[in-house]
């Protein structure tokens, strides 16, 4: 990629950002498409980031964004648009014809996809589309799969509440295990993959934590950091949703979505581990302690 080209970030919530921030600090441009100009686009350009005003479903937006780019980062936040959006990307891609990666964040539930599976929620079907017609595009693909992130509210805001009231963890995982991930260590691999993606085309990277642990583990790991007893409370779903859930007021498309991936938790779905962190960027995934004692006043306020 020649240091002239920006690298187009699109969606610079969490994961974007912290890859703005890496790809800055190797003096790499970046250009983020943002949908308004606001007080997060005044932040991102404060970073060093060129902004450009668009949508990723209007194709004449992502167009303009496109122009003198080599590789681009596609994500979106939780949406019913996510298929019509990466579909608009493809084709505008595919007509523009400069990209050596498209770098799409995806959902490692896909992994475990069919055609025809019903299991898993709207939103990790339209990812599981998403994929598939990224790759009828014939365009340069890196398909990133993370599993549950750790900087989730499910493991941390709602963790941080009862925590300090009633020293627990209270969630429907059942017995299930997991392996969340840091969205730290997400970005270090999107700009690992973006600084020098030549290497990258066509690969498939499923990313987890190092470990994999049911809720039991997990409240084991906060409390030995956080200096205090904590147990799992594990909580029947539907009450969890009617007491908890519903109460945030989401729409209802993600609350589905949510709704799913405890159920899946409950099934042991998220029982996987990978070593693609440490194998991409040189550096382990964070443990749940390491990231829990880099939040210690934020879980004990």
């Amino acid at each position: 990629m020649a240091a002239s080209n920006p690298v187009l970030i699109t969606g610079a919530g969490g994961v974007g950002r912290s890859v703005l921030e890496k790809l800055r600090a190797r003096d790499v441009p970046v250009r983020v498409m943002v949908r308004r100009d606001d007080d997060r686009a005044a932040q991102l350009q404060a970073l060093g980031a060129e902004v450009v005003l668009g949508d990723l479903t209007r194709p004449e937006t992502v167009a303009v964004a496109l122009e003198g780019v080599r590789s681009m980062y596609f994500a979106m936040p939780v949406s019913p648009d996510h298929l019509l959006a990466a579909t608009t990307v493809a084709s505008v891609a595919r007509e523009y014809g400069g990209l050596d990666a498209l770098v799409d964040m995806s959902q490692m539930t896909v992994s475990q996809m069919t055609a025809t599976s019903t299991a898993e929620s709207r939103q990790q079907r339209l990812h599981w589309l998403a994929e598939q017609v990224f790759d009828w595009s014939g365009l340069p693909m890196v398909h990133i799969r993370p599993t549950s992130f750790l900087d989730n509210p499910l493991f941390t805001t709602l963790p941080a509440q009862t925590i300090p009231k009633r020293g627990t963890i209270e969630l429907p995982f059942g017995t299930g295990r997991t392996s969340p991930i840091a969205v730290d260590d997400v970005a270090r691999v999107v700009a690992t993959v973006l600084h020098e993606p030549a290497p990258h085309a066509g690969h498939v990277y499923e990313l987890t934590g190092p470990r994999t642990v049911d809720m039991t583990e997990m409240a084991e790991a906060f409390s030995k950091v956080l200096g205090r007893p904590i147990s799992y409370v594990d909580v029947p779903l539907e009450q969890w949703r009617n007491e908890v859930l519903s109460t945030i007021g989401l729409p209802s498309h993600i609350e589905q979505h949510i709704v799913t991936m405890c159920r899946l938790h409950q099934q042991n779905r998220y029982d996987r581990a990978s070593d693609a962190v440490e194998r991409l960027t040189g550096v382990p995934a964070s443990t749940i302690e390491d990231f829990v004692a880099a939040r210690k006043d934020f879980y004990l306020a």
